[in-house]
């Protein structure tokens, strides 16, 4: 086998599974990704600030969904997408473990996300993100999101993001 080729029984067994947004796997992995963002951020995260402290409902159906990707069956991404508008749905609280990026997991659940969104009869879907997230910027980009103006006044956002389904 090459350097470049990867052993298959070497990949790790990846589930992507849409979960209510309280239960303990996704309060699990959103309760890190919070962790995550205030050690990245400067100034911290408040995880109980504007937009940040519920929202819950809006991440379940009939107007959204929340998923949790397991990796050899342990907790290790999450997303969710909600709808802001007639045909316009919003990608949150996406986050990949730290010790699993690399692996492709970003891109697989972001357009398992983008399948959700258009299942919701979304044209459009937007994100929000900070710029010291590097990583994601990278992806957004990777996958065809462009730039737009602020659509939201999340005090964490510095980047904001559009891509046509």
């Amino acid at each position: 086998m090459s350097s470049t080729e990867v052993d298959q029984s070497q990949r790790p067994e990846v589930l992507l599974q849409t979960v209510d947004p309280d239960a303990p796997a996704a309060v699990a992995t959103v309760a890190r990704y919070f962790a995550e963002l205030n050690e990245r951020l400067p100034g911290g995260f408040d995880a109980m600030g504007p937009g940040y402290g519920s929202g819950a409902a809006e991440l379940r159906p009939p107007n959204g969904a929340f998923v949790v990707g397991l990796v050899d069956g342990q907790p290790a991404a999450c997303g969710g997408v909600r709808t802001i508008g007639d045909g316009i749905g919003e990608i949150k609280r996406m986050w990949i473990d730290p010790q699993r990026r690399g692996l492709g997991l970003g891109s697989r659940l972001l357009a398992h996300l983008e399948a959700l969104s258009a299942g919701l009869n979304h044209r459009i879907v937007r994100l929000d993100t900070n710029d010291n997230l590097t990583e994601a910027l990278r992806l957004y980009r990777r996958r065809g999101y462009r730039e737009i103006e602020p659509y939201n006044d999340n005090p964490y956002a510095r980047c904001w993001f559009e891509k046509q389904l």
